[in-house]
């Protein structure tokens, strides 16, 4: 996914169609000027629907299309004609996506599967004709009830991505790279901070031809809560990961305490993300030797996650780190 390409929130302005009018018209005919009701419901107006697509990973082509605007329903006509439903507008948005009032911040819906179809904004009904209000006492009914109005709102439509595995860490602590090594992916990489700047998705393959999905997304720094760096903008996109792979790079000065910054960046963000399944990847450990890494995983605190030592760059443990992986998704 190219940067200028990737847009995970945008602002749009629905309006559903309003409903058609029932009528009250009354039959005639030649010898019968004074025939009963015969006035038809009116059509329902048009929704706004959001379906799901699983080809589609950005919103960007809903960035330009702010105002969306169904169709109107018809009045109801005579001898009981039911007038035409508003033309429906259909968008196509990808999974995980999630839409929210502008002006409350409630979630309306979520879409998760492919094909997946629900109404964002609903279009007034149809009003029923002056037939339905016929009784034995009202035997010709001079009203008929008018259609239901149209909705109006500003809806905030937000990208969580659905990944198994999330990658979280400081700028720099090689989760692109391992993307890179484990999947087809081709994030950009390079030795400055803040090289990823949106999310990339990867399909790891594993062994029985079987595959999970792995989610980078954009470096997280101390402080970030408070809007530091790239801030939290991003950590929307692993809420829905199975478990997070934290990745601290072998040369830290405290892998502990590096670990301990992260979690809490995570929780000032979103409690539940705690609760999720966690491992530990000590990267670019080709250059550490088997004393040095022993002499490092003793000195980590008996409360850090699972942790294993690799390398993108010689594929140290990298099919150790996937076995770990798909236990931990499969418990």
């Amino acid at each position: 996914m190219a940067n200028n390409n990737f847009i995970d929130y945008v602002k749009i302005t629905c309006r559903s169609g309003k409903g058609g009018a029932g009528s009250h018209h009354f039959f005639r005919a030649k010898g019968l000027p004074n025939g009963g009701p015969d006035g038809g419901d009116g059509g329902r107006g048009g929704h706004i629907i959001l379906e799901g697509n699983s080809q589609l990973w950005t919103l960007l082509h809903l960035q330009y299309r702010k105002h969306l605007f169904a169709q109107d329903g018809e009045g109801g006509g005579e001898n009981l004609r039911t007038g035409a439903q508003g033309e429906d507008i259909v968008i196509q948005v990808p999974l995980g996506t999630v839409a929210r009032d502008a002006e409350t911040g409630e979630v309306k819906l979520e879409i998760t599967e492919h094909g997946q179809r629900l109404i964002l904004t609903p279009g007034g009904r149809g009003g029923l004709g002056n037939d339905h209000f016929k009784s034995a006492t009202n035997q010709a009914p001079q009203y008929a009830q008018p259609g239901g109005p149209a909705i109006e709102e500003q809806v905030i439509l937000e990208l969580k991505l659905l990944a198994d595995v999330g990658l979280v860490g400081f700028p720099n602590a090689g989760k692109s790279t391992l993307l890179s090594v484990v999947s087809a992916a081709k994030p950009k990489i390079a030795d400055y901070a803040f090289t990823t700047l949106v999310p990339n998705l990867g399909v790891v393959a594993y062994r029985d031809y079987q595959s999970f999905v792995m989610a980078d997304i954009p470096g997280i720094i101390e402080g970030a809560a408070e809007g530091k760096g790239l801030g939290t903008r991003f950590l929307r996109h692993i809420e829905r990961n199975s478990m997070l792979l934290f990745m601290i790079s072998c040369d830290s000065l405290d892998v502990a305490a590096e670990y301990r910054i992260l979690l809490s960046e995570l929780e000032q963000h979103n409690p539940e993300l705690l609760d999720k399944k966690r491992l530990l990847a000590i990267t670019k450990s080709d250059m550490l030797d088997e004393e040095l890494e022993a002499e490092l995983l003793a000195s980590l605190p008996a409360d850090m996650p699972p942790t294993i030592f690799i390398s993108s760059l010689t594929n140290k443990n990298i099919q150790p780190l996937k076995d770990m992986i798909w236990k931990a998704l499969h418990e």
